[in-house]
């Protein structure tokens, strides 16, 4: 009798277990069929900024958790690695779109994409001037770089935002853009190169100056401090105000370039993400070497010439193809770095080179 009941108690189990795995694989196949009902309802756009949106909250965790912790020293190994690792994010969502969306806006994108990575660069000289400038202490200065980085990402997708809707409403202005583009290329080149930023009469600084109680040291990395009963904002809080700020000028430049290369939405806003991104590993990585991209300026101004004809040549109906944009800017960018590159390195080794003499006559 005993045997019976544990059989049959046994048998209930069994069943209550079979029945489980039923309804678990009727669960997973219902999943299933949803999730490829709702693939499928999506459209190619919806799917890209899924997987944009998926990549960058998944990206930002990793280089947030694990590259990121507060107070730590970012050696330059480790800011090759972050600068790889958002370059590669950024390549990778090229296949993406290619992909989704065909060769075409994968094309436009990584053309937009080297575009703003190389304009960012210009915004990296200025970030080393303003940090050198207020002294903050290099523990700080990853946050610091971060915050300033994401409240420039905020201003951006504001102002793309608006730009697309000017753009959508005013086709005209597409031409305006590019007359700016074509103006602020030439002067660029032309311009010497060797005038320091004045940041004592910087009209943002002299604003915070008169609105804001400012003391003038880092707070121990807070952005306030409170002293004698009074609250105070630190040095740290003007460098992020003037961060964001600084990359809202460098914008005025960048967004209207975007537009001569795509006027799809989803590669203006990724290209310029993705680009501002990398800014705070591209500056560790730079900060030691600036001076050996002196004439990376000329390359980015004839890219900017080179977008701001190609917007106005839309008047008479010519359009230069994207292919050809991509190579461009490929071209100019890649070879002012390696003749910027080859010139510092030849006006080291005169150097030492004259050096060396002193040192003989001695």
């Amino acid at each position: 009798m005993e045997i019976s009941v544990f059989a049959e108690k046994e048998c209930m189990v069994s069943a209550e277990s079979t029945v489980l795995e039923a309804l678990r694989l009727c669960f997973l196949g219902l999943n299933c069929y949803l999730c490829h009902h709702f693939y499928i309802m999506m459209t190619a756009d919806q799917i890209t900024y899924l997987g944009f949106g998926i990549l960058l909250v998944l990206a930002l965790a990793f280089d947030l958790g694990l590259m990121s912790k507060k107070s730590t020293h970012i050696t330059m190994q480790k800011a090759l690695f972050q600068t790889l690792f958002w370059v590669t994010l950024a390549i990778l969502f090229m296949g993406f779109m290619w992909y989704e969306r065909g060769q075409t806006l994968a094309i436009e994108y990584l053309s937009a994409y080297l575009m703003e990575w190389s304009l960012s660069i210009d915004n990296i000289f200025v970030f080393i001037l303003l940090f050198t400038f207020f002294g903050i202490h290099e523990d700080f200065i990853p946050r610091v770089l971060l915050i300033g980085i994401l409240m420039a990402i905020v201003f951006r997708i504001i102002f793309i935002s608006v730009g697309i809707a000017l753009v959508a409403k005013f086709g005209w202005i597409l031409y305006i853009f590019g007359g700016i583009l074509l103006v602020t290329g030439i002067k660029m080149f032309t311009s010497k190169g060797e005038e320091e930023m004045d940041l004592s009469s910087n009209k943002t600084y002299l604003f915070l100056k008169r609105f804001f109680p400012l003391v003038p040291d880092d707070g121990n990395g807070k952005i306030s401090v409170i002293r004698d009963g009074k609250k105070y904002y630190t040095t740290i809080f003007v460098v992020i105000i003037m961060l964001a700020t600084t990359d809202i000028v460098f914008a005025l430049d960048s967004i209207p370039a975007v537009f001569g290369i795509s006027h799809d939405r989803m590669v203006i806003y990724t290209s310029n993400i993705f680009a501002v991104l990398g800014l705070r590993s591209l500056f560790f990585l730079l900060k030691g070497a600036a001076n050996k991209f002196s004439h990376l300026q000329q390359g980015i101004s004839i890219v900017l010439v080179f977008i701001g004809i190609k917007m106005l040549l839309g008047i008479i109906n010519v359009h230069i193809p994207v292919y050809i944009s991509l190579l461009v800017i490929f071209a100019c960018i890649s070879g002012s770095i390696v003749y910027s590159i080859n010139v510092a390195n030849r006006e080291a080794l005169e150097e030492d080179k004259a050096l060396g003499r002193d040192k003989d006559l001695h």
